[in-house]
């Protein structure tokens, strides 16, 4: 599906996502159909969670692909790609076979990351520039998306989300990993997560307290249907309430 689109190409323009600011301020023109969320976001932060060596150390990104299911062959997606954390070694799980989009709204971040996988020799990775309100993927081509420690940045979910549905191939899986603290301390609640996610058309599938993680572990499947614009409801902290029992079940189910 996705082809000649895999092109390993930096664009260098940068769409910068709003931090804590009054909500509605510069939204873009693309997001005005879809409501604003009910809750502060995060300041755009440091494109490196965590020093590689740490996150190795206690492995991270070895838990999160086993969690996940990635195989030989499998093409996925690395929003907010950063340095390129996870987008190498994903790269080295799928292999020669499978594909890697690393996907950024910081252009610089890309530009670097572009260096380290031309350096490394990742012949399997692609790089994109995307945008506050829109992951820009080609539809019906990913195994996986993969969002980490990314998505309480994101100032437009519900446009976001919403474009990205379409991305999934049939069977395929979105992979949050984040922490359970307010949106405006570079977290989100796993209740008000889970409670977006649905409002745009996904099901929660797994989540899993993971302290290795320095987090939780989420994943989402794409529902039957994706509600129209106008049908979405942005979620509050009573809403959140609802997804309790959703969020409870199906951690005991992973549990078991």
């Amino acid at each position: 599906m996705i082809g000649s689109r895999f092109a390993s190409v930096v664009a260098l323009a940068v769409f910068a996502l709003p931090g804590c600011k009054p909500a509605g301020s510069d939204r873009p023109e693309t997001a005005l159909e879809f409501p604003l969320p009910d809750r502060p976001v995060s300041d755009l932060g440091s494109n490196a969670f965590s020093t590689e060596t740490a996150r190795d150390e206690r492995g991270e990104a070895e838990r999160v692909m086993d969690l996940a299911e990635i195989s030989p062959g499998m093409t996925v997606a690395d929003i907010g790609a950063g340095e390129g954390y996870y987008t190498v070694r994903l790269a080295e799980r799928v292999g020669a076979e499978g594909r890697v989009l690393a996907q950024d709204i910081d252009g610089d971040a890309l530009e670097r990351l572009g260096n380290r996988v031309e350096k490394e020799r990742f012949d399997n990775v692609s790089i994109k520039l995307g945008a506050s309100d829109d992951p820009r993927l080609p539809e019906d081509s990913f195994d996986r998306i993969f969002l980490v420690h990314m998505y309480h940045e994101v100032s437009e979910p519900y446009a976001f989300l919403w474009r990205l549905w379409p991305a999934l191939r049939e069977g395929g899986e979105v992979i949050v990993v984040d922490v359970d603290r307010p949106t405006d301390q570079n977290g989100i609640d796993p209740l008000l997560l889970s409670c977006e996610f649905r409002q745009v058309g996904f099901d929660l599938v797994t989540f899993k307290d993971a302290p290795e993680l320095a987090g939780y572990y989420a994943q989402f499947k794409a529902a039957a249907t994706r509600p129209k614009p106008s049908d979405i409801q942005p979620c509050r902290s009573s809403d959140t309430r609802a997804s309790s029992s959703e969020v409870s079940s199906q951690e005991d189910k992973d549990a078991d």
